[in-house]
């Protein structure tokens, strides 16, 4: 829809506040009238002329902005964030002509391989930085467009919406006794999404070529992996800006299809979970879910699918990096790995670097990991501050040409919790407290507070028997 364009008669009401309810719209792309139209509907149910939007100079010149913000490594043509920014405004003129009339082109994805914290490798692809800018401009115009439609039940890549907002619908949910639980895993989810179907689910929205174009430009793009070149014939890369969007389009209607039944699901991209308060409803919804996926062309995981009554020992679900069983939820064993193996790459003996500067390296990933899992047990920060401190005593001792683990009481002396503290070292169980005292106003954390600070032992590598 351009501007100019008639909407249905509701629409012509006058504006009221269509943008409050749309804060994180680009308002030089989205203004009043369009906000306006996506509210009360476009005529035809479909958009047109949205392609001037993308190569608009303002347009390019914001998703550029976000593109350097995330930095990121560069594409098969070798030109990195720092490059592009030193020619930034010849870049982005020339992006935009060429999108303009029509000779934009995209180019191949560099594809990589990354550690999954379960163990093995999946692949990462990596689009080059004007393809990223691209992408990052083509969403921001159409993104608004299919937020209209998209269902509560979806939590990823969506704003205003997240992680910590998906746990909470499951413990609200679990705490209300819907303790049946279908745990579903979509087997190479972005490997296999039928392009014609995502395709024809833009185009129920979309009526623009050009715009329609572009997108399916990007579903086509070779892969350069090593010395191989290939173009894949089905599914998005992982990796591409416009993908997480593209995603919860293909999975909308099946979120449509739970919640006209009546299904509590939360999903998170393509990670979901539903919430039944018996095991016939559950195994009911779990037939209608295998239905839907062997229509769209996509397979349930044989092995990572299944139901459990989430109340019971043995039968619980791991859920965004958590595990909820017995009516209470910890970090999932596969999470916490992953912590103290990114650990142990910080304080590793071969880094050659001072304490300091690998205290300056730990404390801003301890910060995000505590800011998302702040809600787990106490004992597990306790934990993992030993854990920490330990590692940094056997690199002091490294460093000091001294072999040993950290582990004995002289170096407890000699390297006392306090030590850490004084240079900066962020401690989990301190900002627990501090965040429980804040919470609750209970003034005796602080005691409990400086118990950390004493020269006590700093346990063992093994974990508590109990879960954490």
């Amino acid at each position: 829809m351009s501007e100019g364009t008639s909407v249905n008669a509701s629409s012509k009401q006058a504006p009221s506040t269509q943008a409050a309810d749309w804060p994180w719209v680009d308002r030089t792309i989205w203004t009043e009238r369009m906000l306006t139209a996506l509210d009360n509907g476009v005529k035809g149910g479909k958009w047109f002329s949205l392609i001037d939007k993308v190569y608009r100079r303002t347009t390019l010149e914001a998703a550029w902005e976000q593109v350097r913000a995330n930095a990121g490594a560069a594409g098969v043509d070798g030109q990195s964030i720092a490059r592009f920014e030193a020619g930034a405004e010849k870049y982005l003129t020339e992006l935009a002509e060429a999108l303009e009339y029509g000779r934009y082109r995209p180019q191949a994805v560099r594809r990589v391989e990354i550690d999954k914290p379960g163990g093995g490798r999946r692949p990462l692809g990596i689009p080059t930085v004007k393809d990223r800018i691209v992408q990052t401009a083509a969403k921001q115009v159409i993104e608004p467009i299919f937020e209209k439609a998209f269902c509560p039940t979806s939590y990823g890549f969506r704003p205003g919406r997240g992680a910590k907002d998906a746990l909470r619908e499951v413990d609200a949910l679990i705490q209300d006794g819907y303790t049946h639980v279908v745990d579903a895993d979509l087997e190479q989810f972005f490997d296999r999404i039928d392009r014609a179907r995502l395709m024809g689910r833009l185009e129920e929205k979309i009526s623009d070529g050009r715009m329609l174009s572009l997108l399916a430009g990007w579903l086509e793009q070779d892969i350069v992996h090593d010395a191989a070149r290939w173009t894949p014939t089905q599914g998005t890369p992982q990796g591409a800006v416009i993908s997480p969007l593209l995603a919860n389009v293909y999975l909308h209607p099946l979120d449509a299809l739970m919640t006209s039944h009546g299904y509590r699901m939360v999903r998170y991209a393509d990670d979901f979970v539903i919430l039944c308060r018996t095991p016939q409803e559950a195994e009911a919804a779990l037939a209608r879910v295998q239905a839907w996926v062997a229509e769209n062309g996509l397979s349930l995981h044989p092995d990572k699918t299944c139901i459990g009554d989430c109340l019971q020992p043995g039968q619980g679900f791991e859920f965004l990096g958590y595990r909820f069983e017995c009516g209470r939820r910890w970090v999932r064993p596969k999470s916490l790995k992953s912590l103290k193996d990114r650990i142990r790459t910080y304080t590793g003996r071969s880094r050659g670097v001072s304490l300091e500067q690998v205290i300056a390296d730990l404390n801003p990933m301890l910060r995000g990991w505590f800011v998302y899992f702040k809600h787990a047990r106490r004992p597990l920060f306790r934990y993992l501050d030993g854990f920490i401190r330990r590692r940094l005593r056997r690199l002091l001792r490294q460093q000091a040409h001294r072999p040993g683990q950290g582990r004995c009481a002289n170096d407890q002396r000699r390297w006392p919790n306090a030590f850490f503290a004084e240079r900066g070292l962020f401690t989990l169980y301190e900002a627990h407290a501090a965040a429980r005292q804040s919470r609750c106003g209970n003034h005796r954390l602080e005691s409990r507070m400086r118990e950390n600070r004493t020269y006590g032992s700093e346990g063992g590598e093994a974990l508590p028997s109990r879960p954490l």
